[in-house]
């Protein structure tokens, strides 16, 4: 099932996938020729996802509970003093309120959460934007390759431009019916069900468009720069 938008007003959304519609001629085949799409050898188990993937990517372990892993501080941004900054090699960089941020097309969508550390966490139900529609809302130029995402805790992660605008990329405020909790978070963080999850960032407060490839907190680390579940890539 792909992700589904809720209720959104109708011009804005005209604008948003009129532009989300370019971006994705734009890298449609890099996205399709991913390793989480296309590996003709994945490693894991169970019956295929929608990618046509095993559920379980090798080495993990499904939970129902959701293990709290970060860098040990858990910044409290009251939503009247949050924003969140798009810039780097953009056309149009942006910043959004909380208000601006909630206006936008939201998406509801359900996916697999994996961690590096093995546990998986399935069937998760998200709501959020697309970070297809913030790279709409933007414009990428046609330098742009990568983008890193930046969180008020000082986290940074990185990830090329055909993992993140695909459809399931979201930054998400909303888990299981209800707000995201401040540990997993909360109130903002992207998800990346194709990737391992630490290329989600939690408490996300930036996203720098890149001309090039940059190294995050983790990747600087000796962390995999791709992450890719299906191969077991957890490390450089």
């Amino acid at each position: 099932m792909e992700p589904e938008e809720i209720a959104p007003e109708s011009d804005k959304l005209d604008r948003i996938v009129e532009a989300r519609m370019k971006l994705k001629r734009r890298f449609e085949e890099a996205m399709q020729n991913t390793p989480s799409m296309a590996d003709d050898k994945p490693l894991g188990s169970g019956p295929p996802n929608r990618h046509g993937m095993p559920q379980i990517p090798k080495s993990q372990t499904v939970t129902k509970k959701w293990p709290v892993l970060d860098l040990g501080h858990h910044p409290n941004i009251p939503l009247d003093k949050w924003q969140l900054a798009i810039d780097g090699e953009v056309e149009h960089p942006i910043r959004l309120k909380w208000g601006d941020f909630m206006a936008l097309p939201q998406t509801a969508d359900m996916s697999d959460f994996h961690c590096v550390t093995t546990w998986s966490k399935l069937d998760v139900s998200w709501v959020g934007v697309r970070f297809s529609d913030l790279a709409a809302l933007v414009m990428p130029k046609e330098t742009a390759t990568h983008v890193m995402c930046y969180g008020f805790d000082g986290y940074s992660t990185n990830l090329s431009l055909e993992e993140a605008l695909k459809p399931d990329v979201l930054l998400v405020h909303t888990v299981e019916g209800q707000p995201l909790p401040l540990e997993h978070g909360g109130p903002l963080r992207m998800i990346t069900p194709q990737l391992y999850a630490w290329k989600g960032s939690k408490w996300i407060k930036r996203i720098e468009f890149l001309a090039g490839n940059r190294l995050g907190f983790w990747e600087e680390r000796g962390y995999s720069n791709t992450a890719y579940p299906w191969r077991n890539d957890r490390y450089s």
